[in-house]
């Protein structure tokens, strides 16, 4: 069947399950286990002949790599795509998926991706200014985002990497997915000063955003927290300018950029779905909200001086006007709302991971994940994004370097491949039943901040309250991590390692609760269960808790060996309990 006959379900497309979506690939949910490349990897099909069987070998599905505008269109109207074309058709071989990044006028809020003629020609494609510490007005290396002639033109060359991409792939679905940009924003100044924006952060708000705030059902909490009485005292403020509705300040100054981006990415992407209708999403370089919540553990500070995640606090400090938490109403609004991008992805590196995922799942968005540290951390952590907020992929930065180290890429190989194993039994509970299921991780301890030592979950339709704590016996406490999942009858799942979990009943009336089974498990190609070992005794604590420790317990040196190392990291778990009167006892 040729491209132009292809319906949309019959290429990479999102389904919207109750709470969330899924990636569905050809006719079936697909678990993104993905690494994003260095930003240069994917220009070169040489480079990356040497990177695709380190990838496949490390149990990564799907492979995200930046396509430049610099690259496919370094002549005007003259477009090269020879080298996307054997990068494409090697990662097909390969057996691997490609998600790609339009890094057309925004990249890490700067414009460096842009081809020369765009750069030397400052009249047609004019720059951001900003103000600097001294007061005075200097010129970035950022194309503005009020000009009509720059959207345009990266429109274009987007419109022609996605029609070339429907030509060559629509059916092969190699590629899954597109970025369109990469961490919006402004940096160095709150807003852009340059004449034009300036005439516009003076006249009127544009009137479709401010009907849409005024009447939004549900706006960001974070957006509330910043005006929270914009509903009740902006019904009378049509056709006056951004300091009049929303204030004198940075943060209305941050607002009027985040509309001005928001409507330029929207009108890039919406080129690019006229021509495939691949799943588009945009990226965020994040904000440091509460600093007392960064998750800097093990996190060397330079010079003596505290780590800064993402820029700080301020705007300008990190992108002003992208797509951060407090401004996703205003981003969904123009992007999502207007069915130009599917959902906008957080890149978390020191941010508090759970905290960020559960600010991207707002209104039941989707979560991708595009990237994070590469770190064993990072391994932990992508268990409670699959596990607790439906997460379609998590992305670890620098895939492609993480394989000189041996330990980082032992542990992502291992994680990958129980994920992979069990991914039909996680995209299952995702679409069907998401409250039965729930992630978590444990990292090492090193005295730097407080950690999570126990994870909780209620099963009301059950009556059973999970608790999760580290696995340990006399030696040292071990990170893990893990997913459990309710399939019926008090029976759960367990995926992972390096965690105990003890059941209890929440009904009043109970008087005992146990484990009455648990078995190891092994999983075939197909994704169905068998059992290995019958557990017991030793093994569950004689029914107290199921432990699921890592492959090499921390005996601490005591002389027997109550805790067996892991062998599948999968086991199944029947619970019981009983209610009974003690009194005649």
């Amino acid at each position: 069947m040729s491209a132009s006959h292809l319906s949309k379900n019959e290429i990479p497309h999102l389904r919207r399950t109750g709470t969330s979506a899924q990636l569905i690939v050809n006719g079936k949910p697909f678990l993104m286990l993905a690494g994003e490349l260095h930003n240069s990897s994917l220009s070169s099909a040489a480079y990356m002949s040497t990177v695709w069987p380190v990838m496949k070998a490390m149990n990564i599905n799907t492979l995200l790599g930046a396509i430049t505008w610099e690259v496919i269109e370094p002549i005007e109207g003259t477009f090269d795509f020879n080298e996307l074309d054997k990068i494409i058709v090697d990662a097909r071989t390969a057996g691997l998926h490609l998600v790609l990044l339009w890094f057309g006028s925004f990249k890490n809020a700067l414009s460096t991706y842009v081809p020369s003629w765009v750069k030397r020609d400052f009249k047609r494609f004019p720059r951001v200014h900003v103000r600097d510490d001294t007061g005075r007005l200097k010129t970035t290396d950022l194309i503005s985002p009020f000009n009509k002639q720059a959207w345009e033109a990266d429109a274009k060359a987007f419109a022609a990497l996605m029609r070339h991409l429907r030509e060559i792939d629509s059916g092969q679905s190699t590629v899954l997915m597109v970025q369109v940009e990469n961490e919006t924003g402004l940096l160095g100044d709150s807003r852009d000063r340059s004449r034009g924006a300036t005439e516009a952060f003076k006249s009127p708000v544009p009137n479709d955003l401010l009907v849409h705030l005024q009447n939004h059902e549900e706006l960001h909490p974070l957006f509330l927290k910043r005006w929270p009485d914009f509903q009740t005292s902006s019904k009378q403020q049509e056709n006056k300018d951004w300091e009049s509705v929303f204030g004198i300040g940075v943060a209305t100054e941050e607002l009027f950029m985040a509309d001005t981006f928001a409507r330029y990415v929207s009108q890039v992407a919406a080129a690019g779905r006229a021509e495939y209708e691949l799943p588009l999403y945009t990226n965020t370089w994040l904000n440091t909200e509460d600093v007392s919540i960064l998750d800097i553990s093990g996190v060397p500070a330079g010079d003596g001086k505290p780590t800064v995640a993402g820029g700080g606090t301020r705007p300008g400090a990190y992108p002003s006007g992208g797509p951060v938490p407090h401004l996703l109403d205003i981003w969904n609004f123009h992007t999502v709302g207007k069915g130009n991008l599917d959902f906008i992805s957080p890149d978390i590196y020191l941010q508090d991971y759970s905290w960020i995922c559960h600010q991207y799942r707002h209104q039941s968005n989707p979560l991708f994940i595009p990237e994070q540290k590469a770190d064993l951390a990072g391994v932990r952590r992508i268990w409670l994004a699959y596990g607790s907020h439906q997460a379609l992929g998590c992305s670890l930065f620098g895939i492609d370097t993480v394989f000189m180290n041996a330990k980082e890429q032992e542990a992502w190989t291992r994680s990958n491949g129980l994920l992979k194993s069990m991914s039909g039994h996680i995209l299952h509970t995702q679409a069907e039943r998401p409250d039965s299921m729930f992630g978590f991780f444990f990292d090492d301890y090193n005295g730097d901040k407080p950690h999570v030592d126990e994870w909780h979950k209620k099963f009301k339709d059950i009556d059973i309250e999970v608790t999760v704590e580290r696995s340990f016996v006399f030696g040292k406490p071990e990170p893990g991590y893990g997913i459990v999942i309710h399939t019926g009858e008090k029976k759960f799942l367990l995926i992972g390692a390096g965690f105990r979990v003890t059941f209890e009943s929440t009904n009043a009336a109970s008087t005992f609760t146990g484990i009455l089974s648990a078995q190891e498990k092994t999983v075939n190609e197909e994704g169905a269960l068998s059992t290995l070992r019958v557990l017991n005794g030793d093994e569950t604590r004689s029914g107290a808790f199921m432990n699921m420790p890592t492959e090499s317990p921390d005996y601490g040196g005591f002389p027997i060996r109550v805790t067996i190392p892991a062998r599948t990291y999968i086991a199944e778990v029947t619970v019981y309990s009983i209610e009974e009167s003690v009194d005649g006892f």
